[in-house]
């Protein structure tokens, strides 16, 4: 009941919002006489019946799906921090509001060289999450989509690595250890393969005939042998770039397994209470870059425990953003061991759902 109740507020906060801007008739359907658009992969096939004014748009899931590739996704993701780290976007961190078994979360940006702002917003309960982008023109304040976003988000976060990888990770970098083979972990890998020529990967995940499905499934998209480790040691062992995205509250990777000059790309852990990674892999990092210190810390696990033994200061900490702009190195030697840290960025979100927009009124 609890995921019904949420659904249709966010279709009526949606609505309203498109109705408020001036951007949307609707016209009852003849048939369900409903007059909004759905969120979620559950709404009906047939919603609404709207008669557009101008360019507002309402992109599926299955749209996202065909019009969005990793490629694009990177190239926008690295737009995006490079604006940040110049001073030219503004980010607004993730906020939440917390009810009994349900959590609305929300974070907004405005990238001034798009003419957007724009927010993210969605929901997470005990059965799933459902998500959201609200796209806005800046100058006229129009609202020019409502983005369903479980796709985007998923590329986006990729992507966020796969520009960590491309800054931070050695030049010759070809092997891959992924610890995690779920639904983020598909985007992760493809990012990586995408600023990389990657030879080989080897993934480990504790569910068996999951972790043998995604190396399938991984080898027929990307073209290369992904192999099933035994253990997430066994994984990382020889390993160039690591990439660790699960849902693990204690370390799922021990920095001495790593070897000199590895790039690890930590993504899965978004809550203080959480860590994929123990204080070895920090303490052996010679540069470690987050998405944004502002956000990481309340939300890194990973990074929590180190500082508050001394072992780390959060100014010591580089923003991916300053990498990218050229103000900081990524990298300093060959046998460096580089940290990127992901929580996920608005501005992320909005640079990516722009490029969803654009070739979806084209």
């Amino acid at each position: 009941m609890l995921t019904v109740l949420t659904v249709l507020a966010l279709r009526t906060l949606l609505t309203v919002l498109a109705v408020l801007a001036g951007t949307l008739v609707l016209t009852p359907h003849p048939r369900t006489g409903y007059h909004g658009p759905g969120i979620g992969s559950n709404s009906p096939k047939t919603k609404y019946k709207a008669e557009r004014s101008d360019q507002m748009l309402y992109i599926e899931e299955k749209e996202v799906e065909k019009l969005l590739n990793m490629e694009e996704a990177v190239r926008a993701v690295e737009d995006a921090f490079k604006w940040l780290g110049e001073g030219a976007a503004v980010n607004i961190p993730r906020s939440r509001v917390r009810l009994p078994g349900h959590t609305l979360h929300v974070m907004s940006a405005g990238i001034p060289a798009l003419n957007l702002t724009g927010l993210k917003a969605y929901t997470t309960t005990r059965h799933g999450a459902r998500f959201a982008v609200l796209l806005f023109q800046a100058d006229t304040g129009e609202l020019l989509a409502t983005i369903e976003a479980d796709r985007l988000g998923q590329m986006r976060t990729g992507a966020a690595s796969g520009v960590a990888t491309k800054y931070m990770a050695r030049e010759d970098a070809a092997t891959v250890g992924v610890i995690g083979t779920g639904w983020q972990a598909r985007s992760q890998l493809a990012a990586v393969c995408a600023v990389r020529d990657v030879t080989r990967v080897k993934a480990f995940g504790r569910d068996r005939p999951r972790r043998e499905a995604y190396c399938r499934e991984m080898s027929d998209d990307l073209g290369l042998p992904v192999q099933p480790a035994d253990s997430a040691h066994a994984c990382v062992d020889e390993a160039d770039i690591v990439i660790t995205v699960t849902s693990a509250a204690h370390p799922v990777l021990e920095g001495a397994w790593l070897a000199p000059g590895t790039h690890v790309n930590a993504a899965g852990s978004n809550a203080l209470v959480r860590s994929e990674i123990d204080e070895e892999t920090v303490r052996r990092s010679s540069v470690i870059a987050v998405d944004s210190r502002e956000q990481a810390r309340v939300e890194c696990g990973d990074l929590l425990a180190p500082v508050e033994k001394g072992m780390l200061q959060w100014d010591s900490i580089t923003e991916l953003a300053d990498v990218v702009a050229g103000r900081a190195p990524g990298r300093m030697k060959p046998g460096d061991i580089t940290l990127f840290e992901s929580q996920g960025l608005a501005a992320e979100d909005v640079a990516v759902a722009a490029v969803v927009y654009e070739k979806a009124r084209s």
